[in-house]
């Protein structure tokens, strides 16, 4: 279970700084964008991709 917890935080590491390095002024952006948001609506960001993230580790499992 570590092992897997590692390798699925290196995943998003390489995922999040392939975005930073390929399309940096997008990034930027897209960052100025969220901190234009409210509280509220980031919260209700963040619990979705969570959601998604845990379905998607889910369904993943139970395929495998």
């Amino acid at each position: 279970m570590g092992s897997d917890l590692l390798a699925a935080i290196g995943l998003a590491l390489v995922l999040e700084g392939a975005a930073y390095a390929l399309f940096p002024d997008a990034m930027r952006r897209a960052a100025a964008m969220l901190f234009a948001q409210g509280e509220s609506t980031v919260r209700i960001a963040g619990l979705g991709a969570v959601l998604a993230g845990v379905a998607i580790v889910a369904a993943v499992r139970l395929q495998g």
